[in-house]
């Protein structure tokens, strides 16, 4: 029996190492949305120093391990047999979890997962324990600190409500102080601005960076902590005075704020958060070690685990700190969860990942409402004088344009490291996950990123994240606990199970991720923003044309062959892939604005060609948008399926359309025009055959034909076909002539 819980530990070990990855891609959002979404340091640079960072904290991250041990459940109360079956359900919870929310571009909070995994698991098994022995259900507080579990969830609240509060307001200060044009007012501020950035940023990494750090002993501490003021005082005299000397050398003093609070965020991540990585491992070896100097008795009480005296190696903080550094190099889903923050918090417009909701929409409404009260009170001088400082910058291109200034990254930066450190020192439960993100939100409302075109999406998505901090809680919780019961009654033939599952699991979560990603990369491929003449605006177009046209092929295809199989899972991957290609005309339109600032004076006319071959791609992909939809709901609703004659004649038009899509999508991939005139020329045999087939519905429904949904699909299929063709011959008479006419020129 003793061999399983070295299986056991190796198991945890491997899991460990896939919780870092994944953990490093969810947290790496915490430190670099600032640096990235300013353009303030090449990504390069800014990697290093976070690496630097993250290096650091994970060597001073040993006396924080005791929250896996003891912090949540008291180990007193259980056997070896149950920590490490606690300890087990954790890791197997916390890696699906974070995979899940990195695989959305989430970020949510490890520290709460971690903490209610630990509770999830000891509460299933404490309540296993009670029932097989006939205990009394309210000795249940004692296997558990469910002071912890409060704290955590009162986290949530304080987190979200401080951290956006102050944040919007030190923005708007910030804002008024400097405005967007920030180069001539920091000789007047900068260097009191620099002073107190840099202050906090030095707090927040002596008293939350390196607090829990091995060196730091009881009488440092103590020290440190008698000196606060002092320290704090000392650091802004200093501070302010090498701010003053570097802006007298013409030296940015809001880069020097965003290299230095990126590497403090990411020294206090690696030091307090390694712990949910590597805690629950760290704390089944050790309690592992109590096991065989206990004479291996697997039903031995653990009380031995919450001494202080258990220390980790020092070699495993080394190896988890090195893979957290690889992983924030090598992460893609870092990438994306980072995205997600930056999105939110951008400046400029774009895309938005999230859809309006009704919350949001009255959110918005009132907050308007509000606005234009204020603005009536408020003397129209002064009001002028404000708005002035809130006129943004101008971009020639957009892909110049960061997502937010300078200004806007070194407040998240200055703010989110005061909170943390000022939480810590007052014992708040603060997180840091929580903190940083919101303060990114507050400073974005305050900064007029959510203007009226962005503010229901971007309210949306920022109420869609902090739902999944409470799913994350109630998640971890349940499923720990699911999975600890599973281990405590099915023994050695759950655990195999259930790791067998996990690898299943995230096997298919990485090929999905993956498949997913290639996709991402071949639109971006496709998106251009740099267009600026009229030939340019011609091979653009083709591009576009080429692609939609490709995807119109496949998918009408697609949906004749699975309506005719009544295959209704194939049918909803076919509206998948039709919302994707809606998703990217309509991003195509919304570039609309850079694409025509972009143009040279003399290729301004190539501006409403690209407007109407837009229109015409949609008028395609509304149509395509109709065959799909109709025929997944005919079949979701269990309606009579077509019949064979009925099948057989939409695919002669599939077989058509192929041949038609086939030649056109070659000519505008080659961006040979030459042959366009032919296709237009068979306009009228595609739409005879629609009408003849029409003709012969007309006349089923007069002999043989019983089913008015049927007839209904099977007119509105034809009649939408008709309308496709007709889209496309408008487009490639739209695109012969310009070709002509730029020709001619």
């Amino acid at each position: 029996m003793d061999q399983i819980y070295i299986v056991m530990l190796v198991a945890l070990a491997i899991l460990a190492i896939i919780d870092l990855m994944v953990g490093v891609a969810n947290d790496a959002v915490n430190f670099l949305n600032s640096g990235i979404g300013s353009k303030a340091v090449s990504f390069k640079t800014l990697m290093i120093v976070a690496s630097i960072g993250i290096a650091l904290g994970a060597l001073f991250s040993s006396g924080m391990m005791e929250i896996a041990r003891s912090g949540i459940f008291v180990p007193a109360m259980f056997t070896f047999e149950d920590v490490m079956i606690i300890f087990l359900s954790v890791m197997i919870t916390d890696v699906l979890l974070l995979d899940i929310f990195n695989s959305l571009g989430f970020p949510t909070s490890t520290t709460v997962s971690v903490v209610f995994e630990l509770l999830g698991g000891a509460v299933c098994l404490g309540i296993y324990k009670i029932i097989t022995s006939d205990g009394d259900f309210g000795t249940l507080s004692s296997y558990i600190n469910t002071a912890k579990a409060t704290e955590i969830v009162s986290s949530i609240l304080l987190s979200v409500i401080i951290s956006f509060t102050i944040g919007a307001f030190v923005m708007y200060i910030s804002r008024i102080l400097f405005s967007f044009h920030y180069e001539n007012r920091t000789k007047f501020f900068g260097a009191i601005f620099g002073g107190l950035g840099i202050t906090f940023i030095t707090y927040f990494i002596l008293f939350k960076g390196i607090k829990g750090s091995a060196f730091m002993t009881s009488d440092l501490k103590e020290l440190m902590n008698a000196n606060q003021m002092y320290i704090v005082l000392g650091s802004l005299i200093f501070w302010t005075i090498i701010s003053q000397i570097l802006i007298t050398l013409k030296q940015n003093i809001f880069k020097v704020i965003i290299i230095v609070g990126t590497f403090a965020l990411a020294l206090a991540f690696a030091g307090n958060d390694l712990v949910n990585f590597i805690g629950v491992p760290i704390a089944a070896l050790q309690s592992h070690e109590i096991y065989v100097a206990g004479g291996r008795d697997a039903t031995m009480l653990m009380g031995e685990l919450a001494s202080g005296e258990l220390k980790a190696n020092f070699w495993l903080l080394l190896f988890g700190g090195s893979i957290m550094v690889y992983t924030l190099w090598t992460s893609k889903k870092a990438r994306e969860v980072i995205k997600t923050g930056v999105d939110l918090s951008r400046q400029s417009e774009g895309s938005e990942k999230f859809d309006a909701n009704n919350l949001s929409r009255i959110i918005v409404r009132g907050s308007i409402y509000v606005g234009q009260i204020l603005n009536y009170v408020m003397p129209k001088s002064l009001e002028i004088k404000i708005d002035k400082q809130f006129e943004k910058r101008t971009y020639a291109k957009k892909e110049e344009a960061p997502a937010f200034d300078m200004v806007r990254a070194s407040v998240n930066l200055m703010v989110a490291s005061i909170l943390i450190a000022l939480g810590t020192s007052l014992k708040l439960p603060l997180s840091t996950t929580y903190v940083t993100f919101m303060v990114a939100m507050g400073t974005s409302f305050a900064d007029r990123a959510w203007d009226r075109e962005s503010a229901v999406y971007r309210v949306a998505g920022v109420f869609n994240v902090i739902g999944g901090w409470f799913v994350t809680a109630f998640v971890a919780f349940s499923m720990a606990s699911i999975v600890a019961l599973l281990l405590k009654v099915g023994k050695v033939f759950s655990f195999v199970a259930i790791m067998i599952l996990v690898g299943i699991l995230l096997y298919r979560s990485g090929r999905k991720y993956i498949a997913k990603t290639k996709e991402a990369e071949e639109e971006e491929k496709y998106s251009r923003a740099d267009v600026a003449t009229i030939k340019e605006v011609i091979s653009e177009s083709s591009v576009q044309i080429a692609r939609v046209i490709n995807k119109t092929n496949l998918l009408y295809s697609d949906v004749v062959d699975n309506l005719g199989l009544q295959d209704l899972n194939k049918l909803k991957e076919n509206r998948k892939k039709l919302k994707k290609l809606e998703k990217s005309v309509d991003d195509l339109k919304g570039n609309l604005f850079y694409f025509i600032r972009n143009l040279d004076e003399s290729s301004v006319e190539g501006s409403e060609f690209y407007i109407l071959i837009l229109g015409y791609l949609q008028d395609m992909v509304q149509s395509i948008g109709y065959i799909t939809n109709n025929s997944y709901s005919h079949v979701n609703n269990n309606h009579k399926g077509l019949k064979f004659n009925q099948i057989r004649d939409l695919k002669l038009v599939d077989e058509q359309l192929q041949h038609l899509f086939d030649r056109l999508e070659s000519s505008f991939q080659k961006e040979d025009f030459t042959g366009l005139q032919t296709v237009i020329s068979e306009k009228d045999q595609l739409l005879g055959t629609i009408s003849g087939l029409i003709q012969k519905q007309i006349l089923r429904i007069r002999t043989t034909e019983n089913s008015p949904k049927n007839s209904k699909l099977y007119f509105g299929l034809l009649l939408e076909t008709n309308d496709l063709i007709k889209a496309t011959m408008n487009l490639l008479e739209l695109f012969q002539d310009f070709d002509t006419h730029v020709k001619s020129k």
